[in-house]
C-alpha cells in the first residue's frame, strides 16, 4: 500500500487538486483530529485569486454560516439567521431555494421551513397529532441533528444548481465535503452516501469532487458508487506536523487495524496527541461489537488485581469526547500517557490481532 508522506495541508491540498485531474472523485478516511477540516480549507485557500473562488465547500464552518435567534424576550419566534454576506449563498434571493431543498428534506425530515429572503432567515414548522386533531405547530426550534440536515440538503441543493449550470454558481470548480453530517448510524450513512453518489454520478459534467469522513461505513459505500471514478485514501498524522496518505485501491480498508497499528507506533516513539483517544475508543468499539460485548469499556480488561479498570474506562470515555479530541490537537500530559500505555498494551493482550502487521512476530504487546 503506497504512502506518501507532505510536510504541510497545502502541499497535501495541491496534490489533491492534481490527483483530481486524472479522476472525477478523491475520497479521504482520517480520524477525528487528524486535520480533515484544515485541509478543506487549505484546499479552497489554493483556488482563491482575489476575490474569485474555485471551491464550494461543505465543512464545520458551512454550519456556522447558520447561527439560531432564539427570541428570547419574546420566547416565541424562533429562527435560524444565515449570513448574508457569504457566497454560499449566491442564489438564495432569485432561485426559489425552498422548493429546491425541500424534496431532499423530506428524505430524512417530518419538518417543515420558510426561507424570508428579505429578513435572511429559516423558520420551522411541524404537523403535530393531538387527541382530536391535526396542528401545525409554527415557530420551532428543530434538534441539533435535525438542523445539520437541514443545512446539508440546503448544500445538496447548491450542489444541484451548480450541476445544472446555474450563473450564480458558474464559479464553481471543485466540491470538497468534509464530514457531511457528524454523526450517522448506519442506516443514514448508507442513505446519505448513496443520495450523494448517484446526485454526482447521473450528472454530464459533474465538478471535481473531494468527499473526507472519520465514518468507515460512509467512506465505503461511496467507495463502492464511485468505484474507478475515484481515488481513495486513508489520510493519517506522521511524526511533528508531517502528513501521510496511504493509497487504499479498489477495496474497503480495514481502518481499525490501520488505526491500532498506528497506535501502536505513536505510544512508542511518544509522539501521543489527546486525539489518540478518539481512535483508541473506535477500535475498542469495532472490535466490541464485533465479539457481542455491549460497550467498548468491555474491551478494558486489566489483571485480575488491576483496582483501576472504572478509572482507565473513565479517562478513555472523557478524553474521547469534547474538546479533548476534535480540535486543536494536544500533547497528552504524562500522567494520561502513562494511563494510555497501560490500557492499549493490556487490550493488544487481551484481543490479538495479526502480530506480522505490527512488527511483532511473537505477538506481544509493545514495551510502550
Amino acid at each position: 500500500m503506497a504512502v506518501t508522506p507532505f510536510a504541510d495541508l497545502p502541499g497535501l491540498a495541491q496534490h489533491v487538486r492534481t490527483e483530481l485531474e486524472k479522476r472525477k472523485f478523491a475520497l479521504l478516511y482520517a480520524h477525528n483530529g487528524t486535520g480533515k477540516t484544515r485541509l478543506s480549507v487549505a484546499f479552497k485557500d489554493l483556488g482563491k485569486d482575489g476575490d474569485s473562488r474555485d471551491t464550494l465547500y461543505f465543512n464545520a464552518f458551512t454550519e456556522d454560516l447558520f447561527t439560531w435567534d432564539n427570541d428570547l424576550e419574546n420566547d416565541r419566534e424562533r429562527v435560524l439567521k444565515i449570513n448574508r454576506d457569504s457566497r454560499f449563498f449566491a442564489g438564495l434571493g432569485e432561485l426559489e431555494m425552498d422548493n429546491r431543498i425541500r424534496p431532499l428534506l423530506s428524505r430524512y425530515a417530518d419538518f417543515d421551513f420558510r426561507i424570508d429572503t428579505t429578513q435572511w432567515k429559516v423558520s420551522f414548522s411541524r404537523d403535530v397529532a393531538t387527541a382530536s386533531a391535526r396542528t401545525m405547530v409554527e415557530g420551532i426550534k428543530v434538534s441539533r441533528g435535525e438542523e445539520n440536515i437541514f443545512i446539508w440538503c440546503f448544500f445538496l441543493a447548491i450542489v444541484q444548481l451548480v450541476l445544472d449550470g446555474a450563473e450564480a454558481y458558474k464559479w464553481v470548480k471543485y466540491v470538497y465535503i468534509d464530514d457531511p453530517i457528524s454523526s450517522l448510524d448506519e442506516h443514514n450513512a448508507i442513505v446519505v452516501a448513496n443520495h450523494l453518489a448517484q446526485l454526482l454520478l447521473k450528472a454530464k459534467n459533474p465538478p471535481k469532487t473531494v468527499v473526507s469522513s472519520h465514518h468507515t461505513l460512509f467512506f465505503n459505500v461511496l467507495g463502492n458508487e464511485f468505484g474507478r471514478k475515484a481515488h481513495r485514501h486513508f489520510l493519517s498524522k506522521g511524526t511533528g506536523e508531517t502528513y501521510l496518505l496511504r493509497d487504499t485501491g479498489n477495496t474497503p480498508f480495514f481502518h481499525h487495524v490501520a488505526a491500532l497499528r498506528e497506535l501502536c507506533e505513536a505510544a512508542t516513539s511518544g509522539e501521543l496527541r489527546t486525539y489518540h483517544f478518539n481512535m483508541m475508543r473506535a477500535v475498542m468499539e469495532k472490535t466490541a461489537s464485533f465479539h457481542g460485548y455491549g460497550n467498548f469499556a468491555d474491551c478494558i480488561q486489566p489483571d485480575e488485581d488491576d483496582p483501576d479498570k472504572t478509572l482507565y474506562t473513565r479517562v478513555v470515555n472523557i478524553m474521547s469526547h469534547g474538546n479533548y479530541s476534535l480540535y486543536e490537537p494536544a500533547d497528552m500530559m504524562d500522567e494520561n500517557k502513562a494511563i494510555f500505555r497501560k490500557v492499549l498494551s493490556d487490550f493488544r493482550k487481551q484481543f490479538p490481532f495479526n502480530p506480522m502487521l505490527f512488527d511483532d512476530p511473537n505477538n506481544e504487546a509493545p514495551a510502550v
